[in-house]
């Protein structure tokens, strides 16, 4: 089917779904210290009701999702909704977004159950600010995830790290350096006032321009969705900017947001949401279509902090 568009043109071909709003880790920028309270069962979707989700996604045109959370490896079945979102008729690329602590002994699984691509966050090199970043993580874990992909067989990885101003700013060539003997996509995101960090002070919010001034042997190579690409000349690996504040993309956004509760976000950092929750396919349909066409034109995080009501782990990231 072709992709729906909305009211200002945009073709909508990227479904981003939470499967749990649950995680191994307790990043600062994204929950609380105590992380959250577990739901009832009933409260979130049913590994059934995410397919069907995903079925009707299909239905309006979308062909990439990713699998998001949370940590999605914490969630019951991930392995089962994994397979099943990678059988359905029209979707071409499902991808997974994790911390990548869980990968040892699930990155085979996931392989095998039709994932096409991974996206593992590390925002640092150093032990003790992973732990403090983390709260509760091992830096070792999460190297040892990346190793478990790339023994799985995964390409086209692709490492996020938050830019954050005063924690990780003096490592940018170190981390930039990860792409001179590997293929992955090193991209650093500005961080976006949402959530735990919504009231952070200035100095944490630094924008995507200072990886450039850092390394400024860095060369344009074209843009990746979202992300301006780059690359050091002869390295084997590229480096993206994600600039949701400095360098607004809403014009070029295509994607729509489910949570793992089962509400439609048509924008991250719009508190505008619709429930999927109940409905068949056909219903779910009719859902997701009001969402697209409720889709706002840009956000506003250049001016303000994000609408939206919820931290980043319920959403999805």
């Amino acid at each position: 089917m072709n992709p729906l568009q909305d009211t200002y043109g945009r073709k909508i071909t990227y479904l981003r779904i939470s499967v749990t709003d649950l995680c191994n880790l307790r990043c600062v920028y994204c929950m609380p210290e105590k992380g959250v309270e577990k739901r009832c069962h009933t409260d979130m979707m049913s590994v059934e009701e995410i397919i069907r989700a995903v079925e009707a996604s299909a239905d309006c045109g979308i062909t990439k999702v990713r699998i998001t959370g949370g940590e999605p490896l914490v969630r019951k079945g991930i392995v089962d909704i994994c397979r099943g979102v990678s059988s359905i008729p029209g979707i071409e690329e499902v991808c997974l977004t994790t911390n990548g602590v869980l990968l040892p002994k699930y990155a085979q699984q996931l392989k095998d159950a039709g994932v096409s691509r991974l996206n593992i966050s590390l925002d640092t090199l150093d032990p003790e600010k992973y732990a403090m970043l983390t709260r509760v993580g091992k830096l070792d874990d999460a190297l040892a995830g990346l190793e478990a992909a790339e023994k799985a067989g995964f390409t086209g990885t692709k490492i996020n790290a938050v830019l954050i101003g005063g924690i990780n700013s003096g490592e940018i060539r170190e981390l930039v350096g990860i792409t001179k003997d590997k293929e992955i996509d090193f991209r650093f995101i500005e961080l976006m006032p949402i959530g735990e960090c919504s009231s952070w002070d200035k100095e944490r919010f630094i924008p995507g321009q200072t990886v450039l001034d850092a390394v400024p042997e860095l060369v344009e190579d074209g843009m990746n969705g979202v992300s301006r690409m780059y690359r050091v000349p002869g390295w084997k690996g590229r480096v993206g900017l994600i600039d949701p504040i400095s360098h607004r993309f809403c014009d070029q956004c295509n994607r729509i947001r489910i949570t793992a509760d089962g509400k439609v976000k048509p924008c991250l950092h719009s508190a505008a949401e619709f429930d999927l929750r109940g409905l068949d396919r056909e219903g779910m349909v009719d859902v997701l279509r009001s969402a697209i066409e409720s889709k706002p034109g840009r956000h506003m995080l250049e001016e303000r902090s994000s609408e939206s009501i919820r931290n980043m782990n319920e959403i999805g990231g």
